[in-house]
Formats: structure tokens, C-alpha cells, sequence
């Protein structure tokens, strides 16, 4: 049978998951798509750019009335769907089921914590085992993940992605020729992409995180310079403001997981491009307790 792919948004949007044979053939529905998209999968605008949502199903929903509704709205989420929040399967049942019914009018990039290893750590592992009683659904997903492309280009001269720039990667074309479907690698362009951070630092520097890069404005310049591009989207760190500009306005950091981890304080933001040169940040705060449910430490199943 075809699949009911409005059923499926319909039983996302009410943040609920999906009993584990229809959360599969989903799976596999949008892996199909995603093996069709390029390393640097081309966008137009008008487009909406976010960043990590982390879990945080309610604040997702709170974006997109802030946004606007797919399809009537072109999303680019910039990865870190999973982890940390108390929904990590609900909101990346939400976006599959979004992206299999409308394909061409949101585009999910892979973030860092799109990875065995590290939602192994960080709760989407422990949260699928929880709530299908075993690991199979995040099987399925991790596939997805496997799949997912890792930069967008908006008109040609916005560049998307998770984390930042490589010392590996000069041109757009380096990209391009990426081995992108497998598990972030824990060094190279690759992993560069979606672990790096923009800092005050001269050309690169030692990061932090153990893994990717820290990279200044010279590089950055000289990356916007040779590949004809306006500006940097990336998302990848916590902004107190939702959003902040670095190296002359060529670059720019999106945060949209509100009040991060349930206690940070942050405000949100998504930007929203009606061309390239026309930008407008959209701010928004976590929707208030009384309207979120937070789940009972033992989750139960229930399937409509």
C-alpha cells in the first residue's frame, strides 16, 4: 500500500511517534529522497534558515507559527534535530513526515548529533529505547541520518551549514565530492563541517570540542571571496540572542531551540531570506510550561 503520508503528519504534529513498522517504511521513504539530493543541495529563495531544535518538539512548533507553515513557508533546518530535549523522536518524526509530503519545501542538512556515536550519548538512543521498548527505530533513523546532505546554496550565494569552514575544503566543488552517506568521520572536510566554530583566532586553531576546527574571518573572507558567495548560515552554538553576526556580517550564527535544555534563558531566532540580499531574523521565546507537556519519567507508547 501507498504510504498515508498526511496520516503521518497528522500523528506527528499532535507530538506523537509512530508505531515502529510505519516509523520504517518512512524511513525508507525519505531515504529515497535524500539519495537524490547534492552534497551542496541547491535552494531559492524565498527560504527560512533555522538552527538546532534539539528535542524541543513544542518550540518547533513555535517556530513554524513564527515562520509559517510547511508548505506555505520553504524551510532550511540546519541540523541537531535530536538529543538533549524530551522529543527527540516526535520532532524528527515531524520534519520526516513533513519532508516526505512536501520535498521541495524544507531541507534537512546534518548537524553533528545526526550520528551513532554521539545520540548514543546525548539521549535520542535511550529515548527510542524507552518509548518502542527496543533500538530499532533508532536504527531507522540513524539511516536517515546516514543520508542526510550537509550544506544547502541559497540563489547561489548563501551557503548552509551546521557547523563551519575546513582546512580541507577551499571550493564549493570539495564539497561536492564528499562521501557523504556513513557516519561522520572523526576527523577530515567531513566532520570539519559540522563540528567547526567561527572564533577570534587568525586562520585556525585547535578546538575545543575535539573535533573540527576553530577558523577566523581571514579564512572565512577568503571562502565567501573564492566561491562568489554573500554570506555563511551556520548553527552548531548556543546564541543568547537567537542569532549574531561575525566577520563583517559575512557570517552568520542561527540558534532555535528557546530556552535551551529547558533552562538557558535564550531566546530563539529563525532568518528568513526573501532574496539574498534581503534578510529579516525572526525572534521567538519557548512556548510557556502550562502548554508543553512534560513527559512522566517512564514513557508509555500510545499510538492513535
Amino acid at each position: 500500500a501507498p504510504l498515508d503520508l498526511d496520516k503521518y503528519v497528522e500523528i506527528a504534529r499532535l507530538c506523537k511517534y509512530l508505531p515502529e513498522n510505519d516509523l520504517k517504511r518512512l524511513c525508507d521513504y525519505v531515504c529515497d529522497l535524500l539519495l537524490e539530493e547534492s552534497n551542496v543541495q541547491p535552494v531559492s529563495t524565498p527560504v527560512t534558515v533555522c538552527g538546532d531544535i534539539h528535542g524541543q518538539f513544542y518550540d518547533l512548533c513555535e517556530l513554524f507559527r513564527t515562520g509559517g507553515q510547511v508548505p506555505d513557508t520553504n524551510y532550511i533546518f540546519m541540523g541537531d534535530f535530536v538529543d538533549r530535549g524530551y522529543y527527540s523522536l516526535e520532532t524528527f518524526t515531524y520534519l520526516l513526515a513533513l519532508k516526505a509530503k512536501w520535498p521541495d519545501r524544507i531541507t534537512l542538512l546534518r548537524g553533528n548529533h545526526e550520528s551513532r556515536q554521539i545520540t548514543q550519548v546525548y539521549g535520542f538512543y535511550d529515548e527510542c529505547q524507552t518509548k518502542y521498548g527496543n533500538a530499532n527505530a533508532w536504527r531507522y533513523c540513524t539511516k536517515v541520518f546516514d543520508m542526510l546532505t550537509v550544506a544547502a546554496l541559497i540563489d547561489e550565494q548563501i551557503l548552509c551549514v551546521h557547523g563551519g569552514l575546513s582546512p580541507d575544503i577551499k571550493t564549493l566543488d570539495q564539497i561536492r565530492t564528499i562521501e557523504r552517506n556513513q557516519e561522520i568521520p572523526h576527523k577530515g572536510a567531513f566532520c570539519d563541517l559540522v563540528w567547526s566554530d567561527p572564533e577570534d583566532v587568525d586562520t585556525w586553531a585547535i578546538s575545543p570540542r575535539g573535533a573540527g576546527w576553530l577558523f577566523g574571518a581571514k579564512v572565512t573572507n577568503e571562502f565567501v571571496h573564492i566561491n562568489n558567495l554573500k554570506l555563511i548560515c551556520r548553527a552548531h552554538q548556543l546564541v543568547h540572542e537567537g542569532y549574531k553576526f561575525m566577520f563583517d556580517e559575512k557570517l552568520v550564527t542561527v540558534w532555535s531551540a528557546p530556552n535551551y535544555c529547558y533552562r538557558c534563558g535564550n531566546i530563539a531566532s529563525i532568518m528568513v531570506f526573501k532574496d539574498v540580499n534581503t534578510r529579516e531574523p525572526k525572534l521567538f521565546r519557548a512556548v510557556p510550561d502550562s502548554e508543553r507537556v512534560i513527559p512522566p519519567r517512564t514513557t508509555t507508547p500510545y499510538f492513535l
